[in-house]
């Protein structure tokens, strides 16, 4: 981190670097990444981290975000996975919030992993709470799972926690579409930064909140 700011300094930039928590910024995620906005030494602007307070009272449950409204009938890259027999059984075993290591599994649905056990790996959502951090591959330990429903999430639901709008039509096979998905950075969560990047070289002023980052 201490090399990419020198770096970015060393080019010219003033930085201002903070911890997004997304969950606070109205997404129904909690993903968290690091943003640095750099602006140029010979402007004379200076950026401030959007505040998070407008968006206290937003519903980021997980189950909010993929009812309401209900998802279109005819929307695009909506399709579910086939999930197998014994898929399914684990998942009828895990209770939401739960994954393949904290849910009371059968001795024959346990996953014979030795190591880190990844937390992600066949967890279901909570549905009162904001989705873990999808991620873009595949696998028992990416896949974001229904906490009623003993499947993954189609495409179009894993979209809906990354906000982006039913409408926006995704390219590719299933397996390329959630990698875009995944990899993606929230939409409504893009836009509050683009937003606050906008107005500071307007000079507009807006509700904002000092780093929780310092460099």
């Amino acid at each position: 981190m201490q090399t990419i700011f020198d770096a970015m300094r060393r080019a010219g930039y003033r930085l201002y670097p903070n911890l997004y928590k997304f969950e606070e910024y109205g997404v129904p995620q909690a993903r968290h990444r690091i943003i640095i906005i750099g602006i140029r030494d010979d402007l004379p602007f200076d950026f401030k981290i959007p505040s998070t307070a407008p968006y206290s009272n937003v519903d980021v449950s997980c189950r909010n975000a993929i009812e309401n409204p209900p998802i279109p009938v005819n929307a695009a890259n909506n399709e579910r996975t086939a999930q197998s027999a014994l898929v399914v059984e684990r998942l009828n075993h895990i209770l939401p919030g739960q994954n393949a290591f904290n849910a009371d599994l059968p001795e024959h649905l346990k996953l014979n992993v030795r190591g880190a056990r990844m937390s992600q790996i066949y967890k279901r959502l909570d549905p009162t709470l904001p989705s873990y951090t999808i991620t873009g591959s595949g696998g028992g330990g990416t896949h974001v799972y229904h906490w009623t429903e003993p499947r993954a999430l189609t495409n179009r639901e894993r979209a809906r926690l990354q906000t982006f709008p039913d409408n926006y039509v995704f390219e590719g096979s299933k397996e390329s579409v959630r990698k875009q998905i995944g990899m993606a950075v929230p939409c409504n969560g893009a836009r509050i930064i683009f937003e606050a990047i906008l107005k500071t070289f307007a000079g507009i002023e807006y509700e904002s909140m000092e780093s929780n980052l310092q460099d």
